[in-house]
């Protein structure tokens, strides 16, 4: 099955982003329980910023596992078993006792639901080429982008019944994981034929992950995306202080808030598969990464002068439609030459932006009376990916 069109290719992209839906449901869903979970473990805003970046490393470093696994074994075995053990996480996250234990399972919870993240990517490339994987990931982008809108909002009216607190965000997650299982199981056919297989061993592993690494604009593509998607981090642990603490809205309306988001990065996806045709991936990348670096400087500004929220708020959603056009062309152009190696590249291209989501996140909680941290942390991270585009990406040839 190459390039499907019609049913085939709708069903692939609904049930491939069912899969993917599991890394920003799990990083966004329990955000408005921030502030419950610190008060009912009695423990501080930083260490529960922290179980968001020990998610972030579990979903990075499971990528990093996964992902080759894939290239050896096959897409489908690893993929269920993954997320078997992720609805084995998500309960023991319900059932922590402290923010230690929590934190614990907050990283087998990302790494285990790294596999339907990664090899969602991973099915797309095994399956599409050309203007085709463009386009077809820029479908994928649209329908994961649904995740952030419904996440925080889906967790926030669990959170507003009485009998509910933030343990049954995590009841619900185990739960949403055994649909996923049952689906993937049913629907899910193999990708990758046997012949196709790389060699099964730690040293082939590393081998493939060096040649990558030494591709000067595969490198270029994950760094860009590493540093302004995992800067945009800082902004999904930093908010949920920020809107309710600082600006006093309440759960709900910060579920709103955030969730509107994922409008944004829709509207970025859409952008790069519509006119990838007409303007070319690299110079759409362009302009993402310079209309990043704007929003950024306007965001810090208002951050340091404590600007209306609206201010804020505008300044992200414009953010976040730059976030959707980097995360789909990166890939798309990162991944187009990648072949039989799809695995392994899927995997650092995921992996960067979370580890480096995991270092920012917390730093975004340095001070929980001003909201700078968040907007020097975005400010700076896109600074560096136009820094990157402009050395490593730019000076390549443009592919027509």
């Amino acid at each position: 099955m190459q390039n499907p069109t019609g049913k085939t290719r709708l069903g692939l992209a609904l049930l491939l982003g069912l899969l993917a839906f599991l890394g920003p449901l799990n990083i966004d869903m329990y955000l408005p329980s921030f502030p419950g979970i610190t008060h009912d473990l009695k423990t501080s805003a930083t260490l529960v910023q922290t179980s968001l970046t020990a998610c972030l490393l579990g979903l990075a470093l499971g990528q990093l596992v996964i992902g080759p696994i894939s290239d050896a074994k096959g897409r489908r075995k690893p993929l269920l078993i993954s997320l078997f053990l992720f609805v084995l996480a998500s309960i023991l996250c319900a059932l922590a006792p402290n923010i230690t234990v929590l934190i614990a399972a907050r990283f087998l919870q990302g790494f285990t639901a790294s596999g339907g993240v990664v090899l969602s990517r991973t099915v797309v490339r095994d399956v599409f080429d050309g203007k085709a994987l463009t386009k077809f990931f820029a479908l994928l982008m649209v329908i994961n982008a649904v995740a952030p809108m419904l996440a925080p909002i889906a967790g926030g009216a669990i959170l507003s019944f009485e009998f509910t607190n933030w343990r049954s965000i995590f009841y619900a997650l185990a739960f949403i994981g055994f649909f996923i299982v049952v689906i993937a199981g049913w629907k899910l056919k193999e990708t990758l034929p046997v012949e196709k297989r790389q060699p099964s061993s730690i040293g082939a592993s590393l081998k493939t992950m060096g040649s990558l690494m030494k591709d000067r604009s595969f490198i270029g593509y994950a760094l860009v995306v590493g540093f302004v998607h995992g800067g945009s981090f800082a902004y999904v642990s930093g908010t949920p202080f920020v809107y309710q603490d600082i600006y006093g809205v309440s759960p709900q309306t910060f579920s709103i808030l955030f969730g509107i988001n994922g409008l944004a990065i829709i509207s970025g996806s859409y952008i790069i598969g519509r006119f990838s045709g007409i303007i070319t991936e690299k110079n759409l990348l362009k302009i993402a990464v310079i209309v990043a670096l704007i929003a950024t400087s306007v965001l810090l500004i208002m951050t340091i002068i404590e600007g209306p929220l609206a201010s804020l708020v505008i300044s992200i959603f414009v953010y976040m439609i730059t976030i959707g056009m980097i995360i789909t062309s990166t890939f798309t152009l990162g991944m187009a030459k990648q072949g039989h190696r799809a695995g392994s590249a899927s995997a650092i291209l995921g992996m960067i932006s979370l580890l480096l989501g995991a270092f920012f996140s917390p730093l975004a909680g340095i001070n929980e009376a001003s909201a700078v941290p968040m907007g020097a942390i975005l400010f700076s991270t896109a600074l560096i990916g136009v820094i990157v585009f402009f050395t490593l990406i730019q000076k390549e040839p443009v592919e027509s």
